[in-house]
Formats: structure tokens, C-alpha cells, sequence
């Protein structure tokens, strides 16, 4: 049997020019179902022989991890300091936002970012998802977002072991795309937690990051994801990490 996917199927979904996302998506006939090939074992997931660490057991991996995030948290120890003072001079509250977040194997962790929302408008629990010009979001947080500075923090993240520098972006229990919870939406979602969650991925890289409203859009995400877990190299890391230097920090395409 071909190693690939054991099967694919096409979306096929009706009533996508009504106005409720939850609605249309009660009308949906049939949705896409893929078994996801990888060397562990979760759930009712049939183990499957690789030839190939997965990336939570790689130990390559680990040591890209530990060593580029303590390099980088280094290399980034002034600018730490200064947009903590930025933070600290512009607007009441901490410099650091937390948020528990899914971790591998749906294991909760508590995550980190520079808080770039006013401390009495921010959503602890994360369900309400950040829009363009959200009013929420303070002077210098919006220079934050833009460059993808807030996710600094999360380097800390990733020495624990928490998270990978490359991996599927961590959500929050209960996130919702197309108004429905993510896992209803899209029935293999918590496949995507085979691997540890990263500060960047395939699917941001790929033009998958930002509001799930859009039904196709949100489900990019997570296909994205399990093609990075199937297809999983250090190489591909590497590419990543470029792309998303060049995409994130010197465009600036976040918000």
C-alpha cells in the first residue's frame, strides 16, 4: 500500500453564499478524512513502520531546538529590554501576556508572548481571535504583531520543551473556525498535536495564519500542519525558519 494517505476525500460542501458560517457548515454533505501516517501511536491511531523519526522523537530536532533559541535569546537581549520599557511606558500592566495553549499530545502549557493588547481588553481564554485594526491592540503592540516581535518570548517556550521552533502553531482549547469548534469543523483536528507546537510552521509560511472565519481557509491550516508532521526533515526546518524571517520579521505581513 502506498505510504501516503490511505485516503483522501474531497470537501464537498453547499450553502458556503449564506450569511451564518454555522450554518452553512450544518448543510455540508461530506468532509475530508485523512488518516495521518507517522512512527508514534495516539488515540485509536493504527501504528505504522517508518523509516523516519517523527519530529517529536527526533533527536536533531531537540538540538536545532535548545541550541538556535538560546543563540536567538541572546541575540535578542537588548531588544528584549527595550520593548519591555516600550510595554511598561505605554500602557498599564505586565509585560508579558500567558495563555494555556495545546501542547503535544493535548497536553496543556502555559505560553508567552509580549502582551501587545490593553490589559483590560485582552481574552484570557483566547476565543475571540485578534481581527485587522483591532481596537484592542495598543500603540506599540500593533509594531509588535506587524513584525511578529510579540512571539519572541516564546523562545522560553521552546528551551523547556514545550514547543519546537517549527511545528504546528499552538491553539487555545475551544478555538473556533467558521464559528464552530475547531474539532467539529475538522474532525482529524487534533492530529495536528502528534507533533510539538512551533513558533512558526508550513501552514504560516504558506499564507495560512490569522482569522479562521473562512470555512477553506481553516482547513488549509490543519492540512498544512499534517503535511509538515508526514513530511518532516531538518531541511524542511531550516526552510521554514528562513521563510519566516523573510515573510515575518523583514515584511512584516502580521497584525
Amino acid at each position: 500500500m502506498n505510504r501516503r494517505r490511505a485516503m483522501v476525500s474531497t470537501l464537498t460542501v453547499s450553502g458556503f453564499n449564506q450569511n451564518s458560517p454555522a450554518s452553512r457548515w450544518k448543510k455540508r454533505h461530506t468532509i475530508s478524512v485523512r488518516p495521518l501516517e507517522y512512527a508514534g501511536h495516539i488515540g485509536q491511531r493504527t501504528r505504522r513502520r517508518s523509516t523516519r523519526a517523527e519530529p517529536s522523537t527526533s533527536i536533531g530536532k531537540r538540538v536545532l531546538d535548545t541550541v538556535a533559541a538560546s543563540a536567538a535569546l541572546l541575540f535578542f537581549a537588548p531588544l528584549w529590554i527595550a520593548v519591555a520599557i516600550a510595554i511598561k511606558v505605554t500602557s498599564p500592566g505586565p509585560v508579558l501576556f500567558h495563555q494555556y495553549r495545546y501542547g503535544y499530545r493535548n497536553r496543556s502549557f502555559k505560553i508567552y508572548k509580549f502582551r501587545s493588547m490593553r490589559s483590560d481588553a485582552g481574552d484570557a481564554a483566547g476565543i475571540k481571535q485578534t481581527v485587522q485594526d483591532d481596537s484592542r491592540i495598543t500603540a506599540v503592540g500593533r509594531i509588535l504583531r506587524k513584525t511578529s516581535l510579540d512571539e519572541i518570548p516564546q523562545l522560553l517556550n521552546v528551551i523547556k520543551g514545550d514547543m519546537s521552533l517549527v511545528g504546528p502553531r499552538p491553539h487555545v482549547p475551544g478555538m473556533l473556525a467558521a464559528n464552530v469548534p475547531y474539532e467539529d469543523l475538522v474532525p482529524y483536528y487534533f492530529q495536528r498535536h502528534t507533533a510539538r507546537p512551533g513558533i512558526t510552521g508550513l501552514a504560516q509560511v504558506s499564507g495560512c495564519r490569522g482569522s479562521t472565519v473562512e470555512p477553506a481557509l481553516a482547513i488549509s491550516r490543519i492540512e498544512y500542519d499534517l503535511d509538515y508532521i508526514e513530511k518532516w526533515s531538518l531541511r524542511m526546518d531550516i526552510m521554514i525558519i528562513v521563510k519566516t524571517v523573510r515573510r515575518e520579521f523583514l515584511s512584516g505581513s502580521g497584525f
